[in-house]
């Protein structure tokens, strides 16, 4: 079988979750090849990879966003002539409703229509007016078309790229990979799976409220056009996955068809880290956050309560363990605030091995905004160190259990919440027995519940269940 990972700002550019846990699946199943077809945010990234692609990736295909900036255009560029329903399915998706993508993806696969040569089309032109004067009336028309032009010519610049063949489809995220894993669905009439390891319209709507470079009056329109795409997702996939039952549920109320959910919990290799020792007393007490140094991963707040734990505590050091240069402005800022802050006891350790490196952590530490169930965590609880996480994606359920009878494997705090932060460390900190205790159960719990030879064969019998889906679908 030829699987097509379709992936969205991640793999294999970027190292963290996702990545890693796609790194392991594809590893895990050698008798399968596998297609990646990889979306990345900048052509700086090309052959820059975070991960050596595994021996049974038979395919690489990449493409970038801002690719598009380079795209030609005819001097004399042929006039569209829309039909009917061509019309009707750009209008529907310039506003952000619920086109035909069937009729947009024959209209802009493999460039029929170059995306920028649209946007300058006279239809196009008709069609934003239309839509201006309807649903902002307040709004200058310039603002309009230049907003409208940067949220749609990715998009449609992504529709004309190349489409690899392959037996299943698979995005690990909806978004743009959503969209590309559709028309690759209903182009080839293959199976195609979702898996969300977050719940990607809510990171996006999250993002665009903080954001200062989208006006206020267009913020909307923004998060209106990634619920778009992850409708489109959700309406052709054979099977969505999430990681935890509380996601499965978003997705439902998102729109998701509750008999195409699954939930597969993430799943580690438990043999890989059960037989890492504790480490040994050596006067300080060592907290490990793995983590990418962007803001998602709240890096900062971590910052400042590992301040105020200082405050308490002479003998703590602080491990940050994950790449630095993925956004260098906010690495930088980080670092001038452990300056501002006059700390010492702050290490940030690049990528590292982190099998080897929890032999110096006595617990870990995930300040995160938004997370699904992540892989760091999972990896320290099955080494037996405790953590202390903010309560994002389904923290709580791995830290404190559903009805598991394991018990407590460390604490959950508000997010961005510095003291609740620095409080629940100074506690771990403090009480040796505690800590080791904490780390007893989380070991327990991972070795029940989250079990990597467990998680492959789920999604090995997902693949199977996808193939008969979407036979009985395309044969009807």
């Amino acid at each position: 079988m030829k699987i097509c990972m379709i992936c969205e700002g991640s793999y294999p550019f970027v190292a963290g979750g996702v990545s890693s846990w796609l790194q392991q699946l594809i590893q895990s199943m050698p008798q399968h090849e596998f297609v990646i077809w990889a979306i990345g945010a900048q052509e700086k990234q090309q052959n820059h990879f975070a991960y050596q692609l595994p021996q049974n990736v038979v395919s690489f295909q990449d493409v970038y966003l801002d690719s598009v900036l380079k795209e030609k255009i005819a001097e004399n560029p042929r006039r569209t002539h829309l039909s009917a329903a061509q019309v009707q399915a750009a209008r529907e998706l310039l506003s952000c409703q619920n086109p035909d993508w069937s009729v947009l993806f024959n209209l802009f696969r493999g460039n029929r229509l170059k995306g920028v040569e649209f946007l300058l089309d006279h239809d196009f032109f008709s069609l934003l007016q239309e839509i201006c004067a309807k649903d902002y009336p307040y709004v200058g028309f310039t603002d309009f078309f230049w907003t409208i032009r940067s949220m749609f010519l990715p998009l449609l610049y992504l529709m004309g790229s190349p489409l690899p063949e392959a037996d299943v489809y698979h995005s690990v995220s909806a978004g743009y990979a959503g969209v590309l894993g559709t028309m690759a669905a209903i182009s080839y009439k293959k199976p195609y799976i979702l898996t969300e390891h977050g719940i990607y319209t809510r990171e996006r709507e999250e993002e665009i409220l903080r954001t200062d470079w989208v006006p206020p009056h267009f913020k909307d329109l923004w998060i209106n056009m990634f619920y778009m795409f992850t409708r489109c997702a959700y309406d052709a996939a054979d099977c969505v996955t999430s990681l935890f039952q509380r996601a499965s549920q978003i997705q439902q109320e998102i729109g998701c068809n509750s008999a195409k959910c699954t939930v597969i919990p993430n799943g580690v290799h438990i043999d890989k880290f059960s037989d890492i020792p504790l480490k040994e007393p050596d006067g300080f007490i060592d907290i490990g956050a793995i983590a990418r140094i962007v803001p998602i991963k709240d890096i900062k707040t971590m910052i400042y309560a590992f301040s105020l734990l200082c405050d308490e505590m002479d003998n703590v050091r602080l491990h940050i363990m994950g790449s630095t240069d993925e956004d260098e402005e906010y690495y930088e800022e980080c670092l001038q605030l452990i300056r501002d802050l006059e700390l010492k006891n702050i290490i940030f350790t690049g990528r590292v091995d982190v099998h080897d490196y929890l032999k110096k952590i006595d617990f870990t530490v995930l300040t995160s905004i938004s997370e699904g169930q992540p892989l760091a965590i999972l990896e320290a609880m099955a080494a037996g160190r405790p953590a202390v996480t903010t309560k994002v994606g389904s923290c709580d359920e791995l830290i404190e259990g559903k009805g598991d009878g394991f018990g407590d494997a460390g604490f959950c705090v508000p997010t961005m919440h510095q003291s609740a932060l620095a409080e629940a460390m100074i506690t771990l900190c403090q009480n040796d027995d505690l800590r080791r205790q904490m780390g007893e159960n989380g070991k327990k719990r991972v070795h029940a519940l989250y079990d990597h030879k467990q998680m492959i064969r789920n999604y090995l019998d997902l693949y199977q269940e996808a193939i008969d889906i979407a036979q009985k679908k395309w044969n009807a």
